[in-house]
């Protein structure tokens, strides 16, 4: 069986249904709760990463100082193409690490099941091959990439927060939204100027079209592991 270490950045913020589709593949996954004092790793021994998000941007040391080493092992992972998925703060952080930028507070914040639009260049991407040309993704998030890392593949973009999804080599990916989150987590979020009842709403509205597509990309990615 192979086994995914997967490094979760807060208490409510675990791998959710992304971690039942995995399981549901046959991978095993090593959860370390990095805010709750366990330490990560020295060095990646697994069969993949998955970096989940969390209030931080990718260099804030101070404020969570497992940030630091867990930036070697995506850098580790990098650079031996071991399978890698990095989620909002993920996503951030593979960006920073393969040489992209990441900006605090950029551009409008996006809360709750948004339209994401799928673009031309996924047409031969190994997760994101084939999906429909907009899918419906819940994003929570103030602080965003804000240029790719040389050579990245861009794969999805919104309006407000054009760089949503993009790939570095062949076996890593970030995104910018939350493909792991039920409508039902939205619930836990704090979001000043957005209507709680209204952004969950739309989530469970989304939730029949969205599950399955991101069920999908999960079961690639668990495929390429």
């Amino acid at each position: 069986m192979r086994d995914v270490l997967v490094v979760q950045n807060s208490r409510s913020g675990g791998p959710g249904r992304w971690g039942g589709w995995l399981e549901e593949a046959g991978l095993r996954l090593d959860v370390v709760h990095a805010y709750d004092g366990e330490p990560v790793p020295d060095r990646l021994r697994h069969d993949a990463m998955i970096m989940l998000g969390g209030g931080y941007l990718p260099g804030d040391d101070d404020r969570a100082p497992w940030l630091a080493p867990t930036r070697k092992l995506v850098a580790e992972a990098l650079a031996a193409e071991v399978p890698l998925f990095g989620i909002c703060l993920g996503g951030q952080m593979i960006a920073e690490v393969a040489g992209g930028e990441v900006t605090a507070d950029a551009g409008a914040p996006e809360n709750g099941s948004l339209p994401v639009t799928i673009r031309p260049e996924a047409a031969d991407d190994p997760l994101f091959h084939d999906l429909p040309g907009v899918v419906p993704a819940i994003e929570h998030h103030v602080d965003a990439i804000t240029a790719l890392p040389p050579g990245a593949v861009w794969l999805a973009e919104t309006a407000r927060c054009p760089y949503q999804a993009f790939r570095v080599g062949g076996r890593a990916w970030g995104v910018q939204f939350h493909p792991e989150v039920p409508p039902g987590r939205i619930r836990e979020w704090r979001a000043d100027g957005f209507d709680p009842d209204e952004v969950y709403a739309r989530a469970v509205a989304d939730e029949p079209v969205s599950a399955p597509i991101w069920r999908e990309v999960a079961l690639r990615f668990a495929g390429l592991v």
